[in-house]
């Protein structure tokens, strides 16, 4: 093995080339084969490869151990495959390629990685070869707040490239749509607004996410709405999303009973159709009215139809004995209160039993089950007691529900309307772990509504890579942030002889090397020594970009 090294020149210009090769004989004829191009090198460290190759057999005696230095470097693992990941699914392309593009792609994978605040991000890119990877020359925390507002300005052209990347051939024709809240903190948040809560956080002002995605659940667009926004509103922006910015036709939107009515069906383009829920007083009407009768609810779907819409009725009889275990601990647990003011009234002759009495009542009610339930007082004893007659009437629809869509039969029989409406446990799966599993789309830790808009898509994006990593490691018996943890153990080690720094990449051990299997990558063996300025400027919250 040698380095041949070539001298030419064309009109003023000189050029060398330094090519890595092995000679051999075939047939009696000495053939070159050549390893490496390496001309990007400079002049000190092909001498010292010569100088290397030519004393191969005793390097002992021209470097010494102790001039060898070795550092543990950066983590590498984690952010090599999370970047590379984000490359195959498409999310790098979309993005771009400026520095505004890999700021945003940084981001994405610091939400996978470690969550936290734009300022934990920068902690993370000081521990993570994350800058050197993307190759992002500077980096503090401003420089992420004002990156939000550069995703949020661009989120439709980027969602519309990864649009186009995911289905370059054929565009789905059934859509998923959800809603949800999450709450925040404060109440400086551009967007805060108090509304319906979903996280039962009483007191709390919060945002309104509507998350669009495929049959899947794998996410395809998300908006950020004022925390008052009622559900229906905010389905139109969600049509126009499909309509304008995906150019899609003859589609099917999927929604819950509480987005898809009556005002936002009628409001949907001529080529839209939609499949949806009707809501219990709906059906309580309808069965008086005898459109269809209490017996079709079973275990095995049903179908009726009637001034041109189809109905699927079913009965689950999980949801059945969950609603019934529910209402025997509603009532356990108001005895039990009853029986503890019982004892109160018992210990105070003086106290008020009428007054007691109200309290349970006000119990009762809060538990919603005041329909059925009710609070008796004799001899100051307290007694919850049960109305046979509206329990049987409240147990009546236990586990029923009704499908209502415009699809035509001969493209969806009645098995296929109802899955396609269970689909949206998968839009709820990903509000999981957007809110309260992964990602941690809160705390939010911004306050325009820029930042939080980009702060919300990011999170989009993440959730994107987080599916990828669960679909890749499902064999496997961990979670997401356990194989990202595995992988964090990876760290570079940089030896340094004289002026010579070189990078290496040492080999994983067996549980890392199995994770990398799963997702089909494998490490670089070295990588050229980069750098990049990660600084922190630990301001106060007041003196924040963001503010």
């Amino acid at each position: 093995m040698h380095i041949d090294t070539t001298i030419s020149k064309r009109g003023d210009k000189v050029y060398t080339r330094h090519l890595l090769r092995t000679s051999f004989r075939e047939d009696g004829k000495v053939k070159h084969k050549t390893i490496a191009n390496l001309s990007s090198c400079s002049e000190a460290e092909i001498t010292a490869m010569k100088l290397a190759l030519k004393h191969k057999d005793s390097l002992g005696s021209l470097v010494s151990i102790s001039d060898l230095n070795a550092t543990l470097g950066k983590s590498f693992g984690a952010v090599f495959v999370l970047n590379a990941l984000s490359e195959r699914l498409g999310i790098a392309k979309a993005l771009g390629s400026d520095l505004n593009a890999k700021l945003a792609l940084f981001q994405v994978i610091a939400r996978v990685a470690e969550q936290g605040s734009r300022l934990s991000a920068v902690r993370f890119a000081l521990r993570h070869a994350v800058c050197e990877l993307l190759g992002i020359p500077k980096l503090t925390e401003d420089e992420l707040y004002e990156n939000l507002a550069w995703i949020a300005s661009n989120q439709e052209e980027i969602e519309k490239r990864l649009f186009k990347i995911r289905f370059p051939k054929t565009t789905p024709t059934l859509f998923l749509y959800d809603v949800t809240s999450s709450y925040l903190e404060g109440d400086c948040n551009a967007l805060a607004n108090f509304g319906y809560n979903r996280d039962k956080k009483t007191g709390k002002k919060q945002i309104v996410v509507g998350l669009l995605t495929d049959p899947d659940g794998l996410p395809i667009a998300i908006r950020v709405f004022e925390g008052n926004t009622n559900d229906t509103k905010t389905v139109s922006e969600q049509v126009r999303t499909l309509s304008s910015n995906f150019g899609v036709k003859n589609i099917t939107l999927v929604g819950d009973r509480g987005m898809l009515k009556g005002p936002q069906i009628t409001a949907l383009p001529d080529d839209f159709r939609y499949i949806t829920a009707i809501t219990k007083p709906e059906i309580q009407k309808m069965l008086s009215e005898g459109t269809f009768q209490y017996e079709l609810f079973s275990e095995h779907v049903c179908e009726i139809e009637k001034d041109g819409v189809r109905y699927i009725l079913r009965r689950n009889p999980i949801r059945a004995e969950q609603i019934c275990a529910s209402r025997k601990s509603k009532r356990a647990s108001l005895e039990k209160f009853a029986a503890n003011v019982t004892a109160y009234l018992a210990a105070h002759p003086k106290a008020n039993a009428e007054k007691a009495q109200k309290k349970v009542i006000a119990k009762i009610a809060a538990l919603k089950a005041d329909n059925w339930l009710v609070a008796t007082q004799k001899n100051r004893v307290l007694l919850i007691e049960e109305d046979e007659d509206a329990l049987s009437k409240a147990s009546l629809l236990d586990g029923c529900y009704v499908i209502k869509t415009n699809v035509q039969k001969e493209d969806a029989d009645t098995n296929a309307v109802h899955d396609r409406y269970c689909d949206l446990e998968n839009v709820e799966r990903d509000f999981r772990t957007l809110k309260t599993g992964h990602l941690e789309l809160r705390p939010v830790y911004v306050i325009k509504e820029s930042s939080t808009k980009g702060h919300v898509f990011v999170a989009m994006l993440a959730l994107i890579l987080q599916r990828e990593l669960e679909r890749c490691w499902k064999d496997m018996d961990l979670t997401v942030e356990e194989g990202i943890t595995e992988l964090s153990s990876i760290h570079l080690m940089e030896f340094k002889l004289g002026n010579t720094t070189l990078q290496d990449i040492p080999k994983p051990a067996e549980h890392c090397r199995r994770l990398l299997e799963k997702t089909g990558l494998s490490l670089p063996r070295i990588l050229p020594k980069t750098s990049a300025n990660v600084y922190t400027k630990k301001k106060l919250p007041s003196e924040r970009i963001d503010k």
